[in-house]
């Protein structure tokens, strides 16, 4: 670790030591609360390493990279590490990559009988070189990097945790496995089946997406995420000398755009808006062929089937019947949706939160982001909670992307007492 990296460390630790020291803290588990603080130091500096392992969605060099560093990691803390390569039964997109990033999947198995998925994703949005313009480094409180906020803190929290059960000589649990996917910044292809199979076999899933910087807080609710792509197919011909030869795909594709216009339900969560379009290749000629896109969010994974239907019986309406009008829907993402069992242990979260003296927020409505707890969720037989991250900022930005350091040690606290606990059937 560098000097000045030390330096910044040792002014933090003495800050947050007091803070917690002001709380009531006499109300926490003292054990757990030792080396939580003791974890602080080690995990910025695993975020460091992971920070400087370049690993956006599309490349296999820098994603093969990270999962060789997180899988010895897991492998060294205890766990059965597996590299899970994605098959024949990923969901290919338009714009899926014919190649796509590993899973890393440890297993732990323990004495208990309960079972427990942590997932997070070590990919991001940045292409090679976006490292130069982010690097890792700290300032007061906090902590800068590319893919730091999503998700590579995500990551390192899972690690940490872990690292502190085992110091604690924790195996209540039944099974505690871990997955951390490279692909769910492109909507999750490859891992999609994978984490819906694993949030069935388990009896609760933990996702390690971070806290928006000033809401201290989980989620147990998400936004389906889709796109809609419409392609009209028409003909060229000279816009000048024989306009009556064509059909104008452009004219179609305005057309079929306006009445499609007023899908969205506000009252019920669903959002459907046209972002992108595209007609033609020069300013000569009629357009041949027009495209638009479409963004769709939705609350319940039934809206899907509502829009998707509602859109196709639209388009049947056309303004040029000659041209030739193609819908593709394609569901990126599922909604994660609260349920009985996810806010009863969000309760319980709080429960222990305040043994730190601190409240935490519980959200059971969508705010408009996707996650992979989603796609957990679908089939589970448990409570499914997200944002067991750190808080952070500027996720997706090119030169503010950062986690607040302070908020590790709390949250650290939150995924051990939670796990713990819930290994123990003392949620109930």
């Amino acid at each position: 670790m560098n000097p000045p990296l030390r330096s910044c460390l040792r002014f933090a630790g003495l800050v947050l030591v007091a803070a917690m020291a002001s709380t009531a803290s006499g109300a926490a588990v003292d054990s757990v609360l030792k080396l939580v603080r003791s974890e602080q130091a080690p995990l910025l500096e695993t975020l460091e390493e992971l920070v400087n392992i370049e690993s956006g969605s599309r490349d296999l060099e820098g994603l093969d990279r990270i999962a060789a560093h997180i899988a010895g990691r897991l492998t060294a803390l205890g766990g059965r590490v597996e590299l899970i390569t994605p098959g024949d039964d990923a969901y290919r997109m338009e714009d899926t990559p014919a190649q796509i990033g590993k899973a890393v999947r440890a297993t732990f198995t323990g004495t208990g009988r309960r079972s427990i998925l942590l997932i997070a994703h070590m990919d991001t949005v940045y292409p090679r070189g976006m490292l130069a313009k982010q690097p890792f480094r700290i300032d007061g409180d906090r902590a800068y990097g590319a893919g730091i906020a999503d998700d590579k803190h995500g990551v390192a929290v899972i690690l940490h945790t872990l690292a502190i059960l085992k110091q604690l000589g924790f195996r209540e649990y039944g099974t505690l496995t871990v997955l951390i996917n490279g692909d769910e910044e492109i909507s999750s292809p490859g891992s999609r089946n994978v984490l819906t199979r694993l949030g069935s076999e388990h009896d609760a899933v933990f996702s390690f997406e971070g806290s928006r910087a000033n809401a201290d807080g989980l989620a147990l609710a998400t936004s389906g995420i889709a796109t809609v792509t419409l392609r009209v197919q028409g003909r060229g011909s000279h816009a000048g000398g024989s306009p009556e030869r064509g059909i104008n795909a452009l004219y179609e594709l305005a057309h079929q755009v306006l009445q499609t216009r007023d899908l969205s339900e506000p009252a019920n969560g669903l959002k459907m808006n046209w972002t992108l379009a595209q007609a033609g290749f020069t300013r000569n000629m009629i357009p041949p062929e027009a495209t638009a896109t479409a963004d769709v969010r939705v609350l319940r994974v039934s809206d899907y089937d509502r829009i998707e239907r509602t859109l196709r019986e639209r388009i049947r309406n056309q303004l040029l019947p000659e041209a030739k009008v193609h819908l593709l829907f394609e569901r990126r993402r599922p909604p994660l949706e609260a349920t009985p069992a996810s806010r009863a242990l969000a309760r319980h979260a709080q429960e222990i939160y305040r043994e730190l003296g601190r409240e935490l927020i519980v959200t059971d409505v969508a705010e408009g982001g996707g996650t992979d707890a989603a796609f957990a969720a679908l089939t589970a037989r448990g409570p499914v909670i997200e944002r067991f991250g750190l808080h952070g900022f500027g996720a997706h930005t090119t030169d503010s992307e950062y986690v607040h350091i302070s908020s590790i040690e709390p949250r650290l606290y939150l995924a051990t007492r939670m796990i713990m606990s819930f290994s123990q059937g003392r949620d109930q």
